[in-house]
């Protein structure tokens, strides 16, 4: 009996070994040693159980489906630390931003500290009650935040470019609302909105990737907010009637 008993021991551990290695084979040709060793340590942390594909992939993240232990689906944004993006185009989203007076050049510090700014202004959105996903932890370049499908497990929900709202009048003032509602109650601008960044799940609409978000002390938050209201109104005037850019501008800014 103790032999069966050591043998059926010997064969689970083997069993979650090999689950383990196809676990990281999706990954570890992508991200470095110290990226591979937060993933594990937020595994058994027991935020992730179980990883799967690539959903979404970009020049500075790439974002997966995994399950907790819960089997609750996530959605796993892991930020690449061998590209140079971030150092081109993302300080002056960092810079500025009393949130972060303390800047290094190194590129592995500004990913980490572009992580944590996104799941800082997941939180503060998420907290005045917008539509985003739910942020859940991060560590060093991995976020791991609500997955939002798009009513199957491990497919992503599309974006309002890929599949615009039936009822394009509601939400084009639903996305305005939560422009306004974002800067007067969050204190935040998204910096980077756009119908390529707005999810559309059965008709609620989600905004994602936070990263830009800058807090309306930045000394171009207002500059942001412009453009922010402008792509949407860029977007939406195709289909329905829109309100000028700099009404709605003014509206925000002139009122907080």
């Amino acid at each position: 009996m103790e032999e069966n008993f050591e043998e059926k021991i010997r064969k689970k551990e083997s069993l979650k070994r090999r689950k383990d290695s196809n676990m990281f084979k999706i990954v570890e040709e992508v991200f470095d040693y110290q990226t591979l060793q937060t993933l594990y340590r937020l595994i058994n942390i027991g935020y992730i159980k179980r990883l799967y594909g690539v959903v979404a992939a970009g020049k500075e993240a790439r974002i997966y489906w995994g399950v907790n232990s819960k089997n609750m689906d996530l959605a796993i944004k892991i930020f690449l630390v061998k590209t140079a993006e971030f150092r081109r185009g993302r300080l002056k989203y960092i810079e500025g931003d009393s949130r972060f007076k303390k800047i290094k050049k190194d590129i592995r510090q500004i990913v980490r500290l572009w992580c944590s700014k996104e799941f800082r202004n997941l939180k503060r959105a998420y907290s005045i009650g917008l539509n985003v996903p739910k942020p859940y932890a991060f560590e060093n370049n991995i976020l791991i935040m609500e997955f939002i499908d798009a009513g199957i497990r491990g497919v992503p929900a599309p974006t309002i470019k890929e599949n615009p709202p039936k009822d394009m009048e509601k939400a084009y003032h639903s996305i305005i609302d939560s422009i306004k509602k974002l800067w007067w109650k969050a204190r935040l601008v998204h910096a980077d909105l756009s119908e390529y960044n707005i999810l559309n799940k059965n008709e609620r609409l989600y905004i994602i990737d936070w990263g830009s978000a800058v807090d309306i002390s930045h000394p171009r938050s207002e500059e942001f907010l412009l453009r922010d209201i402008t792509n949407i109104t860029r977007f939406f005037k195709v289909y329905i009637k829109t309100v000028k850019p700099e009404v709605i501008y003014k509206e925000i800014v002139l009122s907080s």
